[in-house]
């Protein structure tokens, strides 16, 4: 799935160079679930960055689904990002004045399947929604929702157009633990039942637990890169919210 080999990204603040990312390679194959881990200023988000095709390495190669994504075009980084990748964030960022049923289908406007009817856009977020077990929440807004359904939202809307990677960058950083551990079930539950790739950034061990691999990040480099012994393997249950 991913391949990137000799990974470098830097930044230029003043007369200052910020070396991010120091000479990355790794692999990531279909279906895992792999954590990323390391303190601020690791590298790992800078990292996330690159492989949702947010940002350009400065040197170095991308391969996703074996085709080089390192040094594609705006537009072309847009129809990846559109077509393959799902993004959840630590911030939700759910549009505050629409429904959560909304928001699952707003993603669905901006691709090859906007020329879908309302009522098909409609059936597609109520399935997503239901995976996150919050078809009893569609017609609510974000404000009437607690951080967690609001994350089972986010997490509803980056299905939606059924990507084969999910990328979720501090997805527990605005959540209490209990509500943290019960959406890393639902990442854990995805991979088991739909064979999604899925890549969490993090920076929390606890969190970074429920990986089927971990890697840790310092200074822009990879220093560990391990398989998880006990695969996490619970389920949440249907139409249950946090």
């Amino acid at each position: 799935m991913i391949a990137v080999r000799d990974l470098t990204k830097h930044y230029h603040v003043g007369d200052h160079v910020v070396r991010a990312l120091r000479g990355v390679t790794l692999d990531v194959a279909a279906g895992e679930f792999v954590t990323v881990v390391g303190p601020s200023g690791s590298g790992k988000s800078t990292f996330m960055h690159i492989l949702g095709c947010l940002d350009r390495p400065t040197s170095g190669q991308y391969l996703l689904h074996g085709r080089d994504v390192s040094h594609l075009g705006a537009d072309d980084l847009a129809r990846v990002r559109n077509e393959t990748i799902g993004f959840v964030f630590q911030g939700f960022n759910l549009m505050a004045r629409t429904s959560a049923l909304e928001n699952v289908e707003l993603p669905l406007l901006y691709t090859r399947q906007g020329a879908l009817g309302a009522a098909e856009r409609r059936s597609r977020a109520m399935r997503a929604l239901a995976a996150v077990g919050l078809t009893d929440r569609a017609d609510h807004h974000p404000s009437q929702l607690s951080g967690g359904q609001q994350q089972r939202v986010a997490i509803a809307r980056a299905l939606i157009n059924e990507p084969a990677l999910l990328l979720a960058d501090e997805p527990t950083g605005n959540l209490d633990t209990e509500t943290s551990q019960e959406v890393m079930k639902i990442f854990a539950e995805l991979r088991a039942t739909r064979g999604l790739t899925i890549v969490v950034i993090t920076h929390e061990r606890d969190i970074a637990a429920w990986g089927t691999r971990t890697i840790d990040f310092r200074d822009g480099v990879v220093v560990s890169d391990r398989v998880n012994a006990d695969e996490p393997r619970a389920t949440v249950p249907a139409e249950e919210p946090v």
